[in-house]
């Protein structure tokens, strides 16, 4: 199989779902009104609300929702060869998680941007609301330390990297006061200077590597844990517009920008994937992951075809500066559809490993010697790039292999192998660091909303005192688990925790459309919403049963005990949609959820 062949095939379908399927539901189904006014007018405060031009939001939520799950999911994925995972990405970004998004996205626009936890309740009811912010301040905090934890492990004692990725955070600023007072309009201009300074910060980054000023920019990972925690701070109480919006916007070139790239080498390269169609680890037994195809493959790809953790994005940071109910298609759908071409990418670089150094890097080395494999490239890559990748395992690695790999089949840049084996682990770097400081924000948002149940100022996004106490109460429980390494107990459960919000998402979803049109156009959310429920259930106990028990240890017995309690939350809030849905369809007489009220 040529890559080239995957790389098409995933082009076409991508391109009629987003002109056909999208277009339907947002015209049909969700029945958008270009006219209405959203919420980034209505109720602009030049802090949390303001109307952003299509683009510069396209590149915020982009940044936002692309964090390490399209890089790494599809990797680790790749064990069970190359056509499982692509399948999925495919069908599952189209059917399941552009819908997703673009469902949550519109609700919360309709809703004046309230986040996920709130439409749950005001939909649903006060038992179902609950269940899920209980459910996504779990999965939140989480995810945000979880993902810090891969940012600390490639930037721990990197001074380039880290050097590279700190310069984003002062151009950022720059830019954000740049076209919103200094040239207010000018977004080409500004964007030019941004990504000029950017691109500078990435080429300056290897010569301060060698000069005497490295040590300046090199930290420990207790170190690197507490900057990240105070900037995920500051990310959450400046106003969107200096930091936030613009840095992810100015991120995004950069990730679309080297996808696309890697798109280019592979047209040029024409690699042939080196891996199977199915390998025999397909019946459970995998060396990285230990389950069937079925289930795990869904789980372990995660953000790249579905994910929770989206539409909390979906319902805070970007219906608050949507412009127009016309851009819900281009952000909701199309940014999904991005993510999920990136996650074509991820698989491809993987596979066009060959299975002996595939497994080797993501193997311990006596794991691998069990497997009855060679490697082949991999100790001259190891010494091209001055680095030890042998049981490197996470995919981030085999990932920047990859990579590198194609890039340097390219003319003239063979001599380049080192530069972009670093540049793709700095690239996999920012593509996390984005959903951190968007992530923290959206808590700040949850956080202040069920606080607000209790002292009714805590909900005003404008309130500082509650700005700055939900703020460092949110980073502080994640940067707590960071630095305690607490997180390393909790993250095996963290797959199925993400892909059950989706669920859990998809069900609220299903509410709000039997609410407001046509029951058989429910459906578009409720066949991705059975099928996401089965899966997560199901590996949920499988994890459980095969993974957690056996282990007969404290890490074990708590990886029971919390997913367990995310699977009874999951529960809770399906039999109280169900009840919802039964309303809405004149099937039952007891209204189980009070009169929608607000904005809708």
């Amino acid at each position: 199989m040529n890559a080239l062949t995957l790389l098409v095939t995933a082009l076409l379908v991508y391109a009629l779902a987003y002109r056909f399927y999208a277009s339907f539901i947002i015209a049909k189904v969700l029945a958008f009104d270009p006219d209405r006014p959203t919420p980034a007018h209505t109720l602009e405060n030049g802090y949390d609300y303001k109307p952003t031009n299509r683009w510069v939001l396209f590149g915020h939520h982009f940044a936002a929702i692309a964090g390490a799950g399209p890089l790494v999911g599809p990797v680790l994925a790749a064990q069970f060869g190359y056509l499982p995972g692509f399948l999925w990405i495919l069908i599952g970004s189209v059917l399941a998680g552009g819908v997703h998004d673009m469902v949550i996205l519109f609700a919360s626009v309709r809703y004046n941007g309230l986040s996920l936890t709130e439409i749950a309740r005001r939909e649903t009811g006060k038992t179902a609301g609950w269940a899920t912010t209980a459910a996504v301040l779990f999965i939140i905090i989480t995810a945000l330390a979880g993902l810090s934890m891969v940012v600390v492990n490639a930037l721990a004692e990197s001074s380039w990297g880290t050097f590279s990725i700190a310069m984003t955070i002062p151009i950022a600023v720059f830019v954000g006061w740049y076209m919103n007072k200094a040239r207010p309009g000018k977004i080409t201009e500004a964007s030019v200077i941004g990504v000029t300074l950017v691109v500078a910060a990435i080429v300056l980054g290897e010569p301060l590597s060698r000069s005497g000023w490295a040590h300046y920019f090199l930290y420990s990972k207790t170190s690197l844990s507490i900057i990240l925690a105070v900037y995920g701070m500051l990310a959450s109480i400046l106003p969107v517009w200096l930091l936030l919006t613009p840095r992810d916007y100015l991120s995004s070139y950069m990730k679309i920008g080297t996808i696309g790239l890697l798109a280019l080498g592979i047209l040029w390269v024409r690699p042939e994937i080196a891996a199977p169609a199915f390998t025999s680890f397909i019946h459970g037994g995998g060396p990285i992951i230990p389950g069937h195809v079925w289930p795990y493959v869904c789980i372990t790809v995660a953000c790249g075809a579905i994910s929770g953790f989206h539409s909390l994005i979906s319902s805070g940071t970007t219906p608050k500066m949507i412009a127009s109910e016309r851009d819900l298609r281009l952000i909701g759908y199309g940014a999904m559809l991005t993510e999920g071409f990136v996650s074509i990418m991820a698989l491809i670089a993987a596979t066009v490993l060959l299975p002996g150094d595939y497994f080797a890097i993501n193997v311990p080395p006596e794991v691998f010697q069990k497997l009855g494999l060679s490697v082949s490239h991999l100790p001259d890559m190891a010494i091209a790039v001055g680095e030890h990748l042998e049981g490197r395992a996470g995919g981030a690695v085999s990932l920047a292999v990859g990579m590198a790999q194609i890039f340097t089949a390219m003319p003239g840049m063979k001599s380049l192998l080192s530069y972009w084996y670093h540049f793709a682990i700095m690239f996999e770097a920012l593509f996390i660091l984005t959903t951190i400081d968007a992530g923290t924000r959206v808590a700040r948002y949850i956080t202040q909303e069920v606080f607000g149940k209790v002292y009714a100022p805590f909900a005003r996004t404008d309130w500082w005192p509650g700005v700055f106490l939900t703020s460092f109460l949110v980073c502080a429980a994640w940067g707590g688990m960071l630095m305690a390494g607490n997180i390393s107990t909790i993250w095996p459960m963290f797959g199925v925790a993400n892909q059950l919000l989706s669920a859990i998402a998809l069900a609220v979803g299903t509410t709000f459309i039997l609410k407001r049109t046509k029951a058989v156009y429910a459906l578009v959310t409720f066949v991705p919403f059975l099928f996401m429920l089965a899966t997560t259930v199901s590996a949920g106990i499988m994890n459980i049963t095969g993974n957690y028990l056996p282990r007969h240890d404290f890490q074990g017995w708590l990886n029971v005990t919390l997913t367990a309690i995310m699977l009874a939350l999951a529960a809770v809030i399906t039999v109280e949609s169900v009840k919802s849905w039964l309303t809405a369809l004149g099937l039952r007489h007891t209204v189980t959820s009070k009169p929608v009220t607000g904005n809708q």
